[in-house]
């Protein structure tokens, strides 16, 4: 069984697929650490800090077989902003950066205390699986001008494309030379899945620009990697600014989940396995702790890396544990060399890390079985239009949305007994069921409560009152387990209703919390004329029908 769907605690030994992924990631985290420390105005050497502080102490804690917890290009984007905020120096921003990420941990493992997890039921599969098409979409096209060599700066996705398009004359061609290898060499040796291709393609690729001097050619290099440490200080900070830093710390904490979990989640989905939201809670607290602890930057299961380390094979959390070894030995041994790496290149590792993302299979499922589509839809097109935390929060409102619509206007089903059988249908969907002489049976498709109830069941007693050869009328609560006071009240005065029309009100499959709240309420009379199943009310409907007629001159 695999370690994740076995919920184990214990690392078995690592495989040869594990070494490769953990290789190939390691091949990966370090161009995207200068990225993403770029991005976020701090030294490249806290993302590397950051990544190898993650993906050890997650391999430790954390439950998924291909998450990989590292600096994600939205948490540096949103550290970015929230350091922007206050006034200083680098010294100073660097030590807020710090708090920032010890104060984010602290959330998530209060988070866990709390057993917040159980909000991820509210994030629904057909969220996730457009959540991932859409985050992958976006982190595409933006790697786009790296390998252009054209900068392109844009409010939204929208200006962000048309900028794009308009920088076409400008295009270099070397970085779409160099970016087109490299992603031959990545796809090309994907037959052979234990090559570590993207940790060679880094490799070969700075040694190429270090030997051809390709900047000449107009490729860009990420530039030496900066690995010293300052001395923490504590800045000069007023009670209002460290108020304001926890504030501005809750929607880097809301963008870490949001894409930490969506990556987990839909990695775990694909291949049937399963994780804990609680026991992932933690292990997203203590990595951003010990991200702290050695002055790097808040840590994720970034996108782009989890899909990478699933591409190359991951078995178990051995590959996040290989890849942060592996990172940390080449920043050592080869810091000099990869600083001569083109971006260009850089770029094409990171799409070809999320390449099989692009997959549409899972989006077209949900179109050919008609269901759930247009949340996925909502969750790509809000990914790609409002950013992450937006695009998701915007997909989960939609889908609690359409639950609630589905829960407040239930269909309602006129019941017939199937010829033979003991069994009862909608006869809507099979004209052969028999509808019972001067019976009405009628079952909504949700369970009754405050926000359906009242209109539900005076449909219920509009449509009995058309047909005046029905003398019985009986409401089944399959779908029903217990009720809340408006529902109940909704019951007995549905009761009264039907009974001044001279016809008898029955209940099927009453359940025994239904009875109970019934009895407290001082429905004797009610809890009388409720059965447990669907064939003894229609019993009970036939004597009362007979006996009704035998007394009409």
């Amino acid at each position: 069984m695999r370690e994740a769907a076995a919920g184990t605690g214990g690392l078995k030994k690592p495989g040869s697929r594990d070494m490769v992924a953990g290789l190939s990631v390691a091949g990966l985290l370090l161009p995207e650490a200068v990225a993403y420390a770029t991005i976020a105005g701090l030294p490249p050497g806290r993302a590397v800090y950051a990544a190898v502080a993650g993906c050890f102490v997650y391999a430790l804690i954390g439950r998924s077989r291909f998450a990989v917890v590292s600096a994600t290009s939205s948490s540096a984007a949103i550290l970015a902003a929230m350091l922007a905020t206050f006034p200083g120096d680098a010294a100073t921003r660097s030590v807020l950066a710090t708090l920032a990420i010890a104060i984010a941990g602290l959330v998530f493992l209060g988070a866990r205390a709390f057993r917040l997890g159980l909000l991820t039921g509210f994030i629904a599969r057909p969220v996730l699986r457009g959540f991932a098409f859409g985050l992958a979409v976006s982190i595409i096209l933006h790697q786009l001008p790296s390998i252009t060599g054209v900068p392109v700066k844009a409010d939204d996705i929208f200006d962000f494309i048309a900028g794009l398009a308009r920088s076409i004359p400008e295009w270099k061609p070397a970085g779409l030379i160099a970016a087109a290898l490299s992603l031959a060499v990545l796809f090309g040796t994907r037959r052979w899945p234990l090559f570590p291709a993207a940790f060679a393609v880094v490799i070969v690729g700075a040694s190429l620009s270090l030997a051809l001097d390709l900047p000449r050619y107009g490729l860009k290099e990420t530039g030496l990697l900066s690995l010293t440490l300052e001395w923490p200080h504590w800045p000069d900070l007023a009670l209002a600014d460290l108020s304001r830093l926890i504030q501005l710390t809750l929607p880097l904490v809301l963008i870490l989940f949001a894409e930490s979990w969506g990556t987990m989640r839909a990695l775990a989905l694909r291949h049937g396995d399963t994780i804990e939201p609680d026991r992932e809670l933690a292990a997203l607290g203590v990595s951003n702790i010990a991200a702290a602890l050695v002055q790097g930057m808040p840590v994720g299961a970034g996108f782009s890396a989890g899909n990478a380390n699933e591409a190359a094979g991951a078995e178990s959390r051995w590959s996040s544990l290989i890849s942060a070894g592996a990172l940390a030995v080449l920043v050592i041994v080869a810091s000099g060399l990869i600083a001569h790496l083109p971006e260009a290149v850089l770029a094409a590792i990171v799409i070809s890390a999320l390449a099989h993302a692009l997959d549409p299979s899972p989006l077209i499922r949900l179109w050919k079985i008609d269901r759930d589509q247009w949340i996925a839809l909502a969750a790509a097109a809000g990914v790609l239009a409002f950013g992450v935390v937006n695009g998701m929060l915007l997909a989960v409102a939609f889908s609690v949305a359409a639950l609630i619509s589905r829960l407040a206007l239930p269909q309602i089903a006129r019941l017939g007994r199937l010829p033979g059988t003991r069994d009862f249908a909608d006869i809507g969907r099979h004209p052969e069921a028999e509808v019972p002489k001067n019976i009405g049976i009628w079952r909504p498709s949700e369970p009754l409560f405050f926000a359906n109830a009242e209109r539900t069941l005076a449909t219920i007693a509009a449509e009995a009152e058309k047909d005046d050869a029905i003398r019985v009328v009986i409401l089944s609560l399959e779908e029903t387990f217990n009720v809340d006071s408006t529902a109940l009240e909704a019951i007995q005065e549905t009761d009264k209703r039907i009974a001044a029309t001279g016809r008898t009100f029955l209940l099927a499959r009453a359940r025994d919390p239904v009875r109970d709240i019934l009895t407290a309420a001082g429905a004797d009379s009610l809890v009388g004329r409720a059965y447990y199943s669907v064939e003894d009310t229609a019993e009970a409907a036939r004597r009362i029908v007979t006996e009704t007629l035998r007394h009409e001159p």
